[in-house]
C-alpha cells in the first residue's frame, strides 16, 4: 500500500544512491554530470515539497510520518525517522540550498564526478540528520558529513587547504567524541533497558549533576558545528580555503546542524540542565556577536570576512535558544533559515567575484561597480539583507530574538538588559564591516581596467541562482507568517515544561 511506503527513508537514501551512479555516466566532458546532479537535487526536492504540502499537518505537535526499523537489536539501535515543524523547515532549506549549490559548481572542471558525488552524499546525510528520531542514528548522520567535507577541502581548496581540512577534522571529530559519550550516557542511564530513541529519552529522568554533564557533552559538539565562541576558529579557515559552492553548503546547511541539535536534544530532552545553563548560552551568544563583528572588520580576505559575519549571526541563534521564550526560539529557528539563504548567497557572490578578479584580497579590489553593475547590485542587496534591513528575513529573525530576550520570564531585568545592550552593539557593528566590504570591492578605481578579460558581468545562470535566493528572503521579510506556522506549535510544545518551572 502507498501509505506504507517509507517516504523519509527514500528521501534520505535517494541522493546517496543516485550519486553512486555518477562514476558510470557517459564521459562527455562535464556536460552530463553538470546537468545530472542538479537534476537529482530537483528530483529529491519534489518529494520533500510533496510531503510538506500533502502530508505535513501544521497543527500537530506529534512526530509525523514515523518510520522505525530494527537495525541492531542487541543495543536497541533503530533506523527511526520522523518529521515535525522544526525538522521540516530545515529539510526544505537543505533541499533548496543544495540544489542551487550544485548549479553554482559548474565552473569546477577537475574531478567533477567525485565533486558532485560528495555533494550528493552530503545532501542525504544532512536530511538524514534532521529527520533522525534515534540519537545513535543522529550521531551516524552527524559523522557522515565528515569525510565529504574533508575531501572537498583537500581536493578543491586553496593554497592552505590541507591545513584547513585537518583543522576541520580535528575540531569536528573532537566534538563528536563528546557527542557519542553523551549519547551513550543518555541511553544507558535513567532506565533499566538501554534505548537511543528520542521519544523514550523524553520520559527518562536523571540526577541533576549527571544531566548537566550530559548537557555539556552535547553542547561541546554543537558548539563546534554551530559554531559557538570559543570553538569557532575552524570556520574562517575552512571558508577561506573551500570552493565557494562548498562554502554555500557549509554556511547554508552544515552550521544549522549544531543549532538543530541544541534544540532537539539539549532543549527538548535535558530541560533542567538547559534551564540552569540558558543564561550562559545567551551570554556566550552576545559575546560572540560583538567579538566576531570586531574580528570581521580586520579581515583582508573577502571570504574570511563573510565567515566571521556568519559566526556573528549564529550568536543570535544561541541567544534565542537560551532565552526560553516563545518569540526568542521562533527567532532562533528563523535566523537559521534566514542565514542559510543569505550566507549561501554571499559566498556565491564572493566566488563569482573571484572568478572575475582572481583574488579574494580586499586590498587588491576596487572599482568593480563600473564594469559589473549587476554584480554590484546583487552584492549590495544581499549585504543589506545580512545587516537585517527591514523588509528582509534577517530583520524579522533578529527582531524576534530581541523580543524573546525582553519578554523572557526566566531571567532578571539586569540580565535581560545586559544581553539586549550587547545585541544592540552587535547590530551597530554589522553594517560597519559589511558596508566597508562593499566600499572596498566596488568603489574607487583600483581594479577597473577595460582591457581585463574577466571584467564581465553576471550571466543568466548566476542571476537565476541569486534571484532564487532573493525571493524567499524578501517573501519571509515581507510576510513572516509565510514560514513561521511550520514550527510555531512545535516551539510552544518545547517550551511548555519551562513555563511550568517558573510557576
Amino acid at each position: 500500500m502507498i501509505s506504507n511506503v517509507p517516504r523519509l527513508t527514500l528521501v534520505v537514501s535517494f541522493p546517496i544512491f543516485a550519486g553512486l551512479i555518477i562514476p558510470i555516466l557517459p564521459r562527455d566532458g562535464n556536460r552530463v554530470t553538470r546537468w545530472y546532479t542538479p537534476g537529482i537535487c530537483i528530483l529529491e526536492f519534489l518529494p520533500i515539497t510533496y510531503i510538506f504540502y500533502c502530508h505535513f499537518q501544521f497543527d500537530s505537535q506529534s512526530i509525523q510520518l514515523l518510520e522505525t526499523f530494527n537495525w541492531i537489536n542487541s543495543i536497541h539501535f533503530h533506523w527511526s525517522l520522523g518529521i515535525d515543524g522544526l525538522s521540516m523547515g530545515l529539510v526544505i532549506l537543505t533541499g533548496f540550498v543544495t540544489t542551487l549549490a550544485t548549479s553554482a559548481a559548474w565552473p569546477i572542471t577537475r574531478n567533477t564526478r567525485l565533486f558532485y558525488l560528495l555533494m550528493l552524499i552530503m545532501y542525504g546525510g544532512q536530511i538524514g540528520l534532521f529527520v533522525s528520531r534515534d540519537i545513535l542514528l543522529f550521531f551516524f548522520m552527524w559523522e557522515l558529513e565528515l569525510i565529504p567535507v574533508y575531501l572537498l577541502l583537500c581536493l578543491w581548496g586553496g593554497k592552505r587547504r590541507l591545513y584547513s581540512a585537518t583543522k576541520f577534522v580535528l575540531y569536528t571529530a573532537g566534538g563528536s567524541i563528546f557527542l557519542l559519550v553523551a549519547a551513550l550516557s543518555m541511553s544507558f542511564c535513567g532506565s533499566e533497558v538501554p534505548s537511543f530513541d528520542i521519544q523514550d529519552s523524553m520520559r527518562k529522568s536523571y540526577p541533576l549533576s549527571l544531566e548537566v554533564l550530559i548537557y555539556i557533552g552535547f553542547l561541546v559538539a554543537y558548539a563546534v558545528k554551530l559554531p559557538i565562541f570559543p570553538f569557532h576558529t575552524w570556520l574562517p579557515d575552512t571558508h577561506g580555503e573551500a570552493h565557494y559552492s562548498t562554502c554555500m553548503l557549509l554556511a547554508g546547511v552544515l552550521l544549522k546542524m549544531g543549532g538543530y541539535g541544541l534544540i532537539r536534544i539539549n532543549l527538548e530532552l535535558l530541560t533542567h540542565a538547559h534551564f540552569l545553563l540558558g543564561s550562559w548560552m545567551m551570554s556566550l551568544g552576545a559575546i560572540q556577536i560583538i567579538y566576531a563583528s570586531l574580528i570581521s572588520m580586520n579581515q583582508r580576505n573577502l571570504k574570511r570576512r563573510i565567515a566571521y559575519s556568519s559566526i556573528s549571526h549564529m550568536g543570535f541563534v544561541s541567544i534565542g535558544i537560551g532565552s526560553l521564550a516563545d518569540a526568542g526560539l521562533n527567532g532562533a529557528i528563523l535566523q537559521m533559515i534566514s542565514h542559510g539563504l543569505i550566507g549561501a548567497a554571499l559566498f556565491f557572490l564572493a566566488g563569482t567575484c573571484y572568478d572575475r578578479t582572481r583574488t579574494f584580497l580586499l586590498d587588491q579590489l576596487g572599482g568593480i561597480a563600473i564594469p559589473m553593475p549587476k554584480l554590484f547590485t546583487m552584492f549590495s542587496i544581499f549585504s543589506l539583507a545580512s545587516l537585517a534591513l527591514p523588509g528582509m528575513s534577517g530583520f524579522v529573525s533578529e527582531l524576534l530574538v530581541f523580543l524573546g530576550v525582553v519578554t523572557s520570564r526566566q531571567y532578571s531585568s539586569a540580565c535581560k538588559a545586559g544581553i539586549t545592550l550587547l545585541e544592540a552593539i552587535g547590530t551597530v557593528l554589522t553594517p560597519i564591516y559589511l558596508l566597508s566590504m562593499l566600499r572596498r570591492i566596488f568603489y574607487g578605481y583600483k581594479f577597473f581596467d577595460k582591457s581585463n578579460p574577466y571584467s564581465i558581468d553576471l550571466g543568466p545562470r548566476e542571476l537565476f541562482i541569486l534571484i532564487c535566493f532573493l525571493l524567499p528572503i524578501l517573501g519571509i521579510g515581507s510576510y513572516p507568517n509565510l514560514i513561521l506556522p511550520i514550527w510555531s506549535d512545535e516551539v510552544f510544545s518545547l517550551l511548555l515544561p519551562y513555563f511550568n518551572m517558573t510557576k
